[in-house]
């Protein structure tokens, strides 16, 4: 392409004037923390900085309520930066004269620690919050979101996080708009080294210094926690080290401050305050405070860890009050024993009321297990078969069901690092030299991060095999940062590419099996051969839904049979049709219940047969936004074969969801669950 020279007349404008857009944060806290302790600053005076080990306790202690409920949570981040947000907030929250969110942007990428956030904001009481908030952690009730959520909390939250990587270049432009806009405003933006691996955040880190440079940044302070640790393990021994890409800061620019004692409160509040004296100093020179912590510091079994127990490892509340006593030497507060006695109490009366219930029946039907479980059986067999399968993993392979394959054959595997694109782009290159790939990840991340890199695997002619887990409100507890809910929309318009949705494990092993041979046929004959997308939920389910089940490529599964009313759907939401077909029957209304797997190529003879002996009476339902999703693709496919439908397309409603204990609570919010499937179908007859 050749440079394209434009000829225009230079013209004045006058001077660049922003939007009347008022700040929602919540005013700065007119109290000190109720739990504090004493640093000294760089002048020698004493100052009030909330207490780290409060923090602690605190997630913990709310942490504990999530888990209770059933929803998962993060422990080893937020440990890791107590001290850092401790003289952070004291810094931010000491301004005089005006708002603190005048003074400062407060990004916070290290997405997996935003409850330590929420607690110590608590502990200063901004925005009202009170002990007893914390307690809603991650419910459906609370604000206070599994990753900070501005469209849910903008009184407490500035920009939303949780895909990690994102929010510093957001932060970017924070600071950019205050240079242009000659603010005197400094921007901190939080990083945690994994989300360091992420591609959006190596291009910040060449421009933030490359802006500043020429003059367009406001002061900006990049917070850097450094433990070498991810969701799954030890970065450098499971991808590779990040030392040499924060040792390269300062060659992009960056005036780099190194503190080797994270966790040393009164050494990390000098540090910060030095690198914020430096950024007010030179704009022109971003600071990056260099902080080596240890995930999950305070709990000895975390820091020694190798994932520095990034999630909750407590699945009860009957090691809380070692928990609390640990962090604080055994001199915690009481309001904090007792509150951990208070959830130890109610541990002990749920198992004391199961061990006095009776027994149980014997559950009835196929067992019920994760559609992973299916997945890593694939890979197994076809390795055994002698398909050259090898797996690239963005640090999620336990969650999304590759570790089992990744631990039974370790030569046929990588982990990539948290570098979603990366891993879908290092996939097509080993597609290109034979070998067939299978990358996986969440969802939301998948197809997200990774929309570009898959359409170019199809370009390129080197399909690829992605597993993606966790699909719509699957990802309950992780709120809507997580939570994909455009999954179908973003992939199934890419040419040459099946996209396939899974609801049981027999299903999922039977197709990526067939996926990988499929794609071995077609490259011995010659041909590109197509990539294959497979979504999944995380819950269980029974490891098939009919037994006898055939799983023949690009056709439909007929479940029930009936001739009033058909529902179609797929994924997470096949068991509640056949439920809602059980209370339609009560009702005297027959239903037809369908598993339409193949979401981009439609099995209209199956379907559409189906349909017309309904009289074109259809309700599909999914796990997705309405818009472009699988009942419109359904619709279209239908009636471009020339049926004439009746039909309710159900999804969510343009909406994004919120964080949730468990994802059928998302579900009845937006008239999906079994009731959703009845009320739609009865409006037909």
């Amino acid at each position: 392409m050749g440079a394209h020279v434009v000829t225009a007349e230079k013209l004045e404008a006058k001077p660049l004037k922003p939007l009347n857009v008022k700040s929602r944060l919540a005013s700065t806290p007119k109290n000190t923390p109720k739990y504090s302790v004493i640093v000294r600053n760089k002048a020698g005076k004493e100052v009030v900085v909330a207490d780290p080990n409060a923090t602690r306790a605190l997630v913990a202690l709310m942490d504990m309520h999530a888990v209770n409920g059933g929803a998962a949570c993060h422990w080893g981040g937020p440990a890791a930066l107590a001290e850092v947000s401790s003289a952070i907030h004291s810094v931010m929250f000491s301004v005089s004269g005006r708002e603190w969110y005048d003074a400062y942007n407060f990004v916070n990428d290290a997405g997996h620690t935003e409850n330590g956030i929420y607690a110590i904001r608590a502990n200063y009481g901004f925005d009202g919050l009170t002990f007893e908030d914390l307690k809603a952690f991650r419910s459906i009730k609370s604000k206070l979101t599994g990753h900070g959520e501005s469209h849910l909390n903008p009184e407490g939250v500035l920009l939303s996080n949780g895909p990690l990587g994102s929010s510093i270049p957001q932060s970017q432009g924070l600071a950019l708009a205050d240079g242009l806009l000659k603010k005197d405003r400094a921007t901190i933006c939080i990083l945690s080294d994994g989300a360091a691996m992420e591609g959006e955040a190596k291009e910040a880190f060449a421009a933030i210094p490359g802006l500043a440079h020429r003059g367009l940044l406001a002061p900006y302070v990049l917070v850097i926690s450094d433990n070498d640790t991810k969701l799954s393990g030890r970065i450098t021994k499971d991808s590779y080290s990040m030392q040499p890409t924060f040792e390269s800061l300062h060659v992009l620019g960056w005036n780099v401050i190194k503190e080797e004692k994270g966790n040393d409160l009164q050494a990390v509040y000098l540090a910060f305050e030095s690198a914020l004296e430096a950024a007010r100093k030179d704009p022109s020179k971003p600071v990056a405070l260099w902080l080596k912590t240890v995930k999950g510091y305070g709990i000895k079994a975390t820091e020694e860890n190798s994932a520095g127990g990034h999630g909750f490892p407590l699945a009860n509340a009957d090691k809380m009050i070692d928990w609390i006593n640990e962090i604080y030497s055994n001199n915690a507060p009481e309001e904090f024993v007792n509150w951990a006695k208070a959830l130890r109490k109610t541990w002990e009366d749920k198992e004391a009321a199961k061990k006095a219930a009776p027994p149980a029946a014997a559950a009835t039907g196929p067992k019920k297990t994760k559609i992973q479980e299916g997945l890593s059986k694939a890979l197994i067999r076809a390795v055994q078969d002698n398909y050259p399968v090898f797996s690239v993993s963005a640090d999620l392979a336990g969650s999304t069901g590759v570790a089992a394959f990744q631990k039974s054959y370790p030569d046929r595997a990588l982990d990539i690092g948290i570098a979603e694109s990366n891993m879908i782009s290092t996939a097509t290159g080993l597609s290109k030299l034979g070998l067939i790939p299978v990358v996986d990840t969440f969802a939301q991340f998948g197809v997200t991060k990774g929309l570009l890199p898959l359409t170019m695997t199809a370009i390129s002619q080197a399909p690829v095999i992605a597993l993606f887990s966790h699909c719509g409100f699957q990802d309950a507890a992780d709120g809507a940062s997580h939570q994909a809910s455009t999954y179908f929309a973003a992939v199934s318009p890419i040419p040459h590419t099946t996209v396939i949705s899974c609801s049981c494990a027999d299903e999922a092993e039977a197709y990526l099996y067939q996926a990988i041979a499929r794609i071995a046929a077609d490259r011995e004959l010659g041909k590109d051969g197509e990539s294959v997308i497979f979504f999944l939920g995380r819950e269980n389910y029974p490891v098939y839904w009919k037994e006898g089940s055939k799983y023949e490529w690009g056709k439909a599964q007929v479940l029930r049979e009936g001739g009033d009313v058909s529902l179609i759907t797929n994924g997470p939401l096949v068991g509640k049709a056949l439920d809602a077909c059980e209370k339609l029957k009560a009702d005297g209304i027959n239903a037809t219940v369908i598993n339409s797997p193949f979401v981009n190529h439609i099995d209209v003879a199956t379907i559409g047969a189906a349909v017309k002996k309904t009289g074109g009476r259809l309700v599909t339902v999914e796990d997705h936004q309405v818009t472009c999703g699988f009942g419109a693709q359904l619709v279209q496919a239908l009636v471009t074969a020339g049926y004439e439908l009746k039909a309710r397309t159900l999804g969510i409603p343009g909406e994004f969801g919120q964080s949730a204990y468990l994802a059928d609570e998302l579900y009845n919010k937006y008239g999906l669950g079994t009731d959703g499937f009845v009320k739609a179908a009865k409006s037909l007859l």
